[in-house]
């Protein structure tokens, strides 16, 4: 039954299992709604990268931060074509635009990002823009233009938020979701593990996200690339163990949900990524390239479906 009312107390007794009943609890709700050897595969496309004006501490792209990455102008329309081209050539069915925007604003850039959802959409593939914050007008012409989904991450519990971010509130980023929903665009909507959080931070994120009406149709569960330069960068891997727990959670309480293992993944052996498909994963982002960080290699991730008979 899909529930829009689990409680803190209920995920704190699941996430106590011991881990093999807990993913096999997860497993059998994954089999119940999904085809477990089917896995989407998702591409992204950074059209605008670097320069941002938001401090979240795990971001490269932040301009308040000395990394490696550096502002660059906005991606042309042919340029984005050819890279989604490309993409779906290489088995992505989902082609994700990016942008390193704190909201949208109604200017050419915006107008730009509308033609490039329009060209990749009619490539046949769903198109995922990832744009920052926007209003409902913005919402609807990104409708028009063809997008599929939206992307925009709580990230965290609203409790531990403003130790992340504080250019922007958890209710701006709540807002944003609902401004989605009611253009009827899906909704792509997930967690960072391992920015300092305790569990009950992570529990609560969970519990967000699945007392959402209808819930989201894609949940990415990212572990954090401690980027140097960022006020993050110090911070210790989130273990595969963990990683298991909150997928396994999220798998149960959101049973139709599209749950992507994101970010992090690179470092993941092929048993680690077998667990995770076991638990409820049925998504991946392929490339070599996860807008900033690195990921796992096209030839690797052909190599793990056909040892795994993965579709």
């Amino acid at each position: 039954m899909i529930r829009n009312d689990w409680n803190l107390e209920e995920l704190r007794k699941l996430y106590e299992l011991p881990l093999m009943e807990l993913i096999s609890k997860a497993h059998a709700v994954h089999c119940a709604y999904h085809d477990v050897g089917k896995v989407q595969v998702c591409s992204i496309i950074s059209i605008k990268t670097g320069g941002c004006p938001e401090d979240c501490k795990y971001c490269a792209q932040s301009a308040r931060y000395i990394t490696a990455i550096k502002a660059e102008p906005m991606m042309s329309v042919e340029e984005v074509l050819r890279r989604a081209k490309l993409a779906k050539s290489q088995g992505a069915t989902r082609v994700c635009l990016v942008a390193a925007w704190r909201s949208v604003r109604n200017s050419k850039q915006f107008e730009d990002a509308l033609q490039m959802t329009r060209e990749v959409a009619g490539l046949g593939v769903e198109v995922c823009c990832c744009l920052g914050m926007v209003d409902e007008a913005q919402a609807e012409r990104l409708k028009e233009a063809g997008a599929y989904a939206y992307s925009h991450n709580l990230d965290t519990s609203e409790r531990f938020y403003p130790k992340i971010i504080t250019t922007r509130t958890y209710q701006d980023r709540l807002n944003t979701l609902k401004a989605i929903r009611k253009a009827q665009i899906t909704v792509c909507c997930g967690a960072i593990l391992g920015m300092g959080e305790e569990v009950e931070d992570r529990l609560e994120l969970l519990r967000t996200l699945s007392s959402q009406r209808p819930h989201p149709e894609s949940v990415p569960i990212n572990r954090l690339s401690a980027i140097a330069g960022t006020p993050l960068e110090k911070q210790p891997t989130v273990s595969i163990w963990e990683m298991l727990r909150i997928i396994a959670i999220a798998r149960i309480t959101m049973p139709k949900t599209m749950v992507r293992l994101s970010a992090g993944r690179a470092e993941m052996s092929f048993e680690q990524q077998a667990l995770c498909f076991f638990a409820g994963v049925n998504s991946i982002h392929m490339g070599e390239k996860l807008l900033t960080v690195g990921n796992s290699p096209v030839d690797r991730d052909r190599e793990m479906f056909q040892l795994l008979g993965l579709r």
